[in-house]
């Protein structure tokens, strides 16, 4: 079943998303469950449920990644510092409208500092 939403994040956000552990729609999800986003899903209310379950146990299972990661030492306090500053530009990124050459250039920098910190 395919179906037209307006997207609701804009382009860096959008990508992103794309390169996480959550679909679109998880975000979305969480969002409305944590009040933080009032939508309206064009689904039955069992797959409604059904997808917060499944949005749920992700995110309890990134919560166990974190904790395990930064527990064996392999993300350090730098790595975490990192992310919390991303963390913070993208509050700001998705405050704002964004123009399409410096969504991609956010985009480039966001994915630098990743790779960096995930250097092997």
């Amino acid at each position: 079943m395919s179906e037209s939403r307006k997207p609701i994040f804009n382009k860096v956000i959008q990508k992103i998303i794309e390169k996480s552990l959550f679909t679109e729609r998880q975000i979305e999800i969480i969002l409305n469950q944590r009040e933080l986003l009032e939508a309206r899903f064009p689904i039955s209310r069992g797959a409604y449920y059904r997808q917060v379950g499944q949005s749920r146990d992700k995110l309890v299972a990134l919560f166990y990644t974190v904790v395990v990661l930064r527990g064996l030492g392999i993300l350090l306090p730098d790595d975490m510092d990192v992310m919390m500053d991303l963390a913070e530009r993208v509050d700001v990124i998705n405050s704002g409208d964004i123009p399409p050459e410096s969504a991609e250039q956010m985009i480039d920098v966001i994915e630098k500092y990743i790779r960096q910190a995930c250097n092997m």
